[in-house]
């Protein structure tokens, strides 16, 4: 939390400086209100109208001044929120393949959506209403100090109270606010999956189960955030009370003094307002301290810090110049053994392919070569560079993956193809004729400018896979690897790709196949066919 206060300085403080100026004006009109009251008891006329007009102008400059602080906060929050979540993207993205997987995409999304929300909610706003209330408490410490000091050692023996209990509560409220936190991520979770499911929910006429789901998700939502409010409820009744007993006991002094004719008269109401609005705040700054304390769980999650964050992949790895080779490679997924003491070579422009049955370990090869899975032993080397010596990013910036479920953004065809990035139209035609998608654009009115919907949606699983393979061939990696990626492509279109692709001599081919004729097997440099033994057999 200090970090983006810290780090949005200017901002805050110009959120802080009108919130500091409204909160004087408060203070000034209590006084001025003694002076009203006290002409009042002095039968002074013009006195009163004097101190009442007086009283007009502070609260018209008191609305005004309000609202720019309203305007400045709003503006700091959102320049935070966006911070925070900048700073997660960079988390996630310094998370590793498996670790970034082992987690639903779900809980993620409630990172962003929830978590932000949440800490707006306990961090953000309640950071301003205690900048504001110990403005308030300090102007009315120096309005009772111009009255009677003994005014201000009650007020100080009052704030010191206050501030002291919320410590007594603090660990409760961390864990109440990890608790929340919790658990609505797994709704999201939820959430997320009954979402996913409408189709065949609705297919199969069980609609009561999604709304079972939606309902139990919501309640999961709502109850440990009604465990927080109510817990926070009794603790702050509990402030409250020594509160009320202080503020009686500060009153019972303005009274005597007053009597006495040590302070004004009128003091007995303006000089109320002021023992209020000190107690008031030195009792609201400490109910939104824990307010801090139930946001900690939510900035623990956040380990990387975007503006600090070094872009390896800047170093990426260079074009290889002379082979892939994969030395005695062995992996298992938790016990289950895949591959086995596997050797293969993949040489710079070479097209190669990977047969065997399922479960043989041709996709896990892939994931390997990507660096997302380094659990391995054996060796990997690009050109006699051990994998293990670069980042998947880097590893990334020479190859490219084509899987058979292709993930599009809801966004156009051509978004989806440069990713935002800036080519010639010979690039972009030369990309569009070698992946076989130029005769689906000329069958789309908007061409190239076409939806595609969410996850691609509004096209054909074949249509997304030539997307993918024009994504991957615009920008250029010298190394592809295809996991099925033309699978879905009708026999004609799936020649057409792969014959482009294993024309181009710059590119190293790794495709990945159930079946491969004979015909087509004679096309590739070397046909690898892995058993689920993970025994190698190479074939002509």
């Amino acid at each position: 939390m200090r970090y983006y206060l810290k780090k949005y300085w200017a901002a805050n403080l110009l959120a802080i400086l009108p919130g500091l100026v409204v909160c004087a004006l408060q203070v000034g009109n209590d006084l001025l209100m003694m002076q009203v009251f006290e002409s009042v008891i002095k039968l002074d006329l013009r006195g009163f109208i004097f101190w009442d007009l007086m009283m007009v102008g502070v609260w018209f400059i008191l609305l005004w001044v309000g609202s720019l602080r309203d305007y400045f906060q709003a503006r700091a929050i959102r320049a935070m929120n966006n911070a925070v979540r900048r700073d997660m993207a960079a988390t996630l993205l310094h998370k590793s393949h498996v670790e970034f997987h082992g987690t639903d995409t779900g809980e993620y999304l409630s990172w962003f959506t929830n978590d932000v929300n949440q800490i707006e909610e306990l961090a953000w706003t309640p950071f301003y209403q205690c900048m504001d209330y110990a403005a308030t408490a300090v102007f009315c410490v120096v309005a009772l100090l111009t009255l009677h000091w003994s005014l201000l050692v009650a007020a100080l023996v009052n704030a010191v109270v206050m501030l002291l209990a919320p410590q007594l509560f603090t660990k409760r409220m961390e864990r109440l606010g990890e608790a929340c936190e919790t658990e609505q991520a797994k709704a999201t979770v939820k959430l997320k999956d009954i979402l996913s499911g409408y189709d065949v929910l609705r297919s199969f006429g069980r609609e009561p189960r999604f709304r079972e789901g939606a309902d139990g998700a919501s309640e999961q939502i709502e109850k440990p955030k009604f465990r927080l409010r109510y817990v926070k409820a009794f603790i702050t009744a509990g402030f409250g009370c020594v509160n009320v007993g202080c503020q009686m006991v500060i009153n019972l002094l303005i009274g005597v003094l007053s009597i006495r004719g040590v302070i004004l008269q009128g003091a007995l109401m303006g000089g109320g307002n002021i023992v209020g609005g000190l107690s008031n705040s030195v009792g609201n700054l400490a109910q939104y301290l824990l307010s801090f304390s139930a946001t900690k769980p939510y900035f623990d999650k956040i380990a990387v810090r975007a503006d600090e964050a070094r872009d390896e992949a800047d170093e990426g790895l260079a074009p290889i110049n002379s082979a892939i080779t994969v030395d005695d490679l062995t992996f298992q997924y938790g016990e289950k053994p895949v591959l086995n003491d596997l050797s293969l070579t993949f040489q710079k422009g070479g097209k190669y392919a990977l047969t065997g049955p399922s479960g043989c370990g041709k996709s896990t090869l892939l994931k390997l070569l990507l660096g997302w899975l380094p659990d391995y032993s054996g060796a990997i080397r690009f050109d006699g560079a051990d994998a293990h010596g670069f980042t998947p990013e880097q590893l990334q910036r020479q190859m490219s993956y084509i899987e058979q479920n292709v993930f599009l953004f809801n966004s156009t065809i051509r978004d989806n193809i440069t990713l935002g990035e800036d080519f010639t139209d010979e690039q972009m035609e030369k990309a569009l004729r070698d992946s076989a998608l130029l005769g689906d654009l000329a069958a789309m009115p908007d061409g190239l400018d076409t939806m595609v919907g969410e996850n691609g949606s509004s096209l054909s699983g074949g249509q997304k896979q030539r997307v993918a393979i024009a994504r991957a061939l615009i920008h250029d990696r010298s190394i592809l690897l295809v996991d099925e990626g033309t699978s879905a492509l009708d026999q004609k279109n799936a020649g057409l790709v792969e014959e482009s692709l294993l024309a181009n001599p710059e590119l190293t081919l790794i495709l990945v196949s159930h079946h491969l004729t004979a015909e087509r097997k004679a096309r590739f440099t070397n046909v690898y066919d892995l058993e689920p033994t993970a025994a190698l057999q190479r074939t002509a």
